[in-house]
């Protein structure tokens, strides 16, 4: 339908809410909808979520079939064939909700993406990555998750832990374990959880005592803490760059993406540890690897549903 104009979808499904954002082929935002949602694995949860696709496309009084493309952000592994089989955080009927939007939007190729892949992907098109065709996006949470992607397109994997780069061993001889089940993992060390951690423990080797934290990942006091000269801050932080770079370097031996991109809220004090960061990846990295730049995300709290809707993007182009 060259003629007429083509409308994308990118839906961001978190746990108590649906955010919807309607955008151009050029990728330019023309609206946004939170939509609270019942189950998604049922019909009144099915159609909440086509009700905001209507409430976006009202809103430049275009109808819904000028929809090309939907893509859905879900916080669980999704395998590249796109068949969800596991989801812990949501309820959720992929392949029925699917099919309720392809019979509403019958014109739109329709596809499901990690959020943190997603995330990866907004980046990509409109972001800190943007005019780039291999990156990795580190989202540095209360755990950290990832996104990397090749020659245009996200790493999804054979079974969907494709861009878990927090489940990279960086300290074989670690005896706690992680929330995984494995040890060492970088998300120990490097989450916002982790950096907590790192703290606690340095406080204690220092026989101080620890700031009132708010939560097991309340690593904004931390960030603080440092900024006022707090040694077992500033310890907490180093022991984060330096599991992180290690990180990093592994992935550069196996990706060699063009840029890194970090995200989350973490991410927020980037200012105290960017530097450093770089610095610590330059020693450690293959020295054709070194200069790879090392970002801020840009996008924040769109990242999902830009990537979202990139991706389904991608998919109607290949349709046709």
């Amino acid at each position: 339908m060259p003629d007429i104009k083509q409308y994308y979808i990118g839906i961001d499904v978190g746990g108590t809410s649906v955010k919807e954002g309607l955008f151009d082929q050029d990728g330019n935002l023309l609206g946004k909808v939170s939509v609270p949602t019942p189950s998604l694995a049922e019909p009144a949860g099915y159609d909440a979520v086509i009700g905001g696709i209507e409430q976006l496309m009202a809103g430049v009084q275009q109808p819904v079939l000028f929809v090309r493309g939907i893509g859905l952000a879900v916080p669980c592994p999704v395998p590249a064939s796109g068949v969800i089989t596991m989801a812990a955080n949501i309820t959720i009927d992929a392949p029925e909700l699917k099919a309720a939007l392809e019979k509403r939007c019958p014109h739109a190729a329709v596809r499901y993406v990690n959020d943190a892949n997603a995330a990866a992907m907004g980046e990509l098109w409109r972001g800190s990555a943007k005019g780039h065709r291999s990156m990795v996006m580190v989202t540095i949470g209360t755990g950290l998750g990832g996104g990397v992607v090749v020659n245009g397109d996200v790493i999804d994997g054979a079974f969907g832990a494709g861009g878990e780069i927090g489940h990279i061993c960086v300290n074989p001889d670690e005896e706690r374990q992680c929330g995984c089940g494995l040890h060492g993992c970088l998300e120990q060390y490097a989450s916002a959880s982790g950096v907590v951690s790192n703290y606690l423990k340095a406080c204690e080797r220092r026989g101080v005592e620890p700031l009132e934290l708010t939560c097991p990942s309340d690593s904004l006091t931390v960030f603080q803490a440092y900024r006022a000269g707090d040694e077992a801050a500033i310890e907490a932080v180093d022991v984060m760059v330096e599991y992180l770079s290690r990180g990093l370097q592994i992935i550069s031996a196996v990706v060699d993406p063009e840029v890194y991109v970090l995200g989350g809220g973490t991410s927020a004090s980037g200012d105290l540890f960017l530097d450093q960061l770089r610095a610590k990846f330059a020693e450690r990295a293959l020295s054709v690897s070194a200069k790879t730049p090392i970002e801020i995300a840009e996008l924040g709290n769109d990242a999902g549903i830009v990537g979202a809707a990139y991706v389904a993007l991608r998919a109607g182009a290949r349709e046709v």
